[in-house]
């Protein structure tokens, strides 16, 4: 499993609404490789959403496997899953999720305070986040004094500042114009080439397109799975 910086094995996910049981994800047999660039695509309702819950270990699943850089965490205990969130995925979601009274800075270092790193050295990696998604001139600033392409690349940051092995992006251009989406786009190529895992969730065939290989969800299930060659790999 080693060789794998995901890899899942008949992964499934039910809820219960009432007396009704709702499939949420059927069966999902997974491998991705590390520093390769994954686009999840599908219609509401396709469980795009509960992969990427369960990939980002913030949900368990009702049954079948899943190993992440090779230890098996799908039967972790919630504190142990929060853990491995804090040290090994990194999160960008579509509505940025960050802190109004904070500054830039203050927001990306805010995942260090919870891994209990010193004062100067999460201000040191935090600056250093910052820096990489071109926001030095920023550190000071209030999400209420950025744009939306500026609080993206500062929740961007906040998911890189722990250096995890995985980057899970849901929508992340969703709440942005075309131009500032196409830039936010840009750095996460960037950030492929720069060795980065990334998983983007996205209804955008141009955003998929971007991506080295595409994967198809339909009621819970694969239903195909494309290389960057184009050939069906399911």
């Amino acid at each position: 499993m080693s060789t794998s910086a995901i890899r899942t094995r008949e992964l499934t996910r039910t809820y219960r609404m009432g007396t009704d049981t709702v499939v949420a994800l059927c069966d999902v047999s997974l491998a991705v490789r590390p520093n390769e660039y994954l686009a999840v695509t599908g219609p509401s309702g396709s469980g795009k959403s509960t992969l990427m819950n369960l990939l980002g270990c913030l949900e368990t699943p009702t049954a079948g496997d899943y190993w992440l850089n090779g230890v098996h965490v799908s039967r972790m205990s919630g504190r142990e899953l929060a853990r491995v969130r804090n040290r090994q995925v990194g999160f960008v979601f579509q509505t940025f999720n960050l802190l109004e009274r904070c500054s830039a800075v203050q927001n990306v270092e805010a995942p260090l305070i919870y891994a209990r790193m010193r004062r100067r050295e999460r201000l040191k990696r935090a600056t250093e986040a910052l820096e990489r998604v071109g926001l030095a001139d920023r550190l000071a600033h209030r999400p209420s004094q950025l744009s939306g392409g500026q609080r993206q690349r500062v929740a961007i940051a906040r998911a890189l500042v722990t250096r995890p092995s995985i980057l899970l992006a849901d929508e992340p251009t969703g709440n942005l114009d075309s131009a500032t989406g196409a830039e936010v786009l840009t750095l996460f190529d960037s950030l492929h080439s720069d060795g980065h895992t990334l998983i983007v969730v996205t209804h955008d065939a141009g955003i998929a397109a971007r991506a080295q290989r595409r994967i198809e969800m339909l009621d819970g299930r694969i239903k195909a799975d494309t290389g960057a060659s184009g050939e069906a790999r399911a």
